[in-house]
């Protein structure tokens, strides 16, 4: 293994999309998410996926690029094929950097899954350049107070929904990664739609696709996609 490529604070974040091709070796894909989550350094997140996008998603977090990349190339030797991806970083936004230390910490080194919330959504978001609303035109303090706006609406969802943001501008296509973990579909549903008022949201946010599943254990994730390992 290369030496280590680790951020200087946080992880390296890898949403992977597969799809149970014919001739994918289940066996082999829970070998190889089995070693993964074995290993301590790394955590993993294992989900189906509805509709036609993906039939499966595996989400790595950990320190090291080389790590997550020889995790990556185990799965794709499975046969499963990687239809989509998303690479980001876990951090702390600018706006928080007030909160308790405790706080920022659970965002750098968040500790997934969440007991309970099985519904899972995951999508990429940018804010808007277009003349008239470019967020990268205004003021710290005015983009502070649509921040502060937004988590505040966010947080009602407190106990359905835990959500994690991580950065991605100069890693993918948009500049941030979303992820939901919730009581149900519905609540998932009613987040999105409740912040989407937001004005953070309603004059700047632009949104790449929405993939939605369920977060179950490797066994029973890959046995509702046709891989059970046996």
């Amino acid at each position: 293994m290369p030496e280590p490529l680790r951020p200087a604070a946080g992880w390296v974040v890898l949403h992977l999309f597969l799809r149970a091709v014919p001739g994918a070796d289940g066996a082999a894909l829970h070998v190889a998410l089995k070693a993964a989550d074995a290993d301590s350094d790394l955590q993993v997140v294992v989900f189906s996926v509805l509709g036609h996008k993906a039939d499966l998603g595996v989400m790595l977090l950990g320190p090291d690029i080389w790590q997550l990349r020889a995790v990556q190339t185990q799965i794709a030797a499975s046969g499963v094929a990687v239809v989509e991806s998303y690479v980001s970083l876990t951090e702390v936004s600018e706006y928080a950097k007030g909160l308790p230390d405790a706080m920022l910490q659970s965002r750098l080194y968040p500790q997934l899954p969440p007991e309970g919330k099985h519904a899972f959504c995951f999508y990429p978001m940018s804010k808007r350049r277009d003349v008239g609303a470019n967020w990268f035109e205004q003021p710290y303090e005015e983009r502070e107070r649509l921040m502060r706006a937004h988590g505040a609406s966010g947080r009602t969802f407190a106990g359905r929904v835990v959500q994690l943001i991580t950065g991605s501008t100069g890693l993918d296509e948009f500049e941030w990664g979303v992820t939901l973990f919730a009581n149900g579909p519905d609540d998932l549903k009613d987040v999105v739609y409740t912040m989407r008022f937001d004005e953070a949201s309603a004059h700047y946010a632009e949104f790449g696709p929405f993939y939605v599943g369920a977060v179950g254990s490797l066994d029973e994730v890959l046995a509702a996609v046709g891989l059970a390992s046996s």
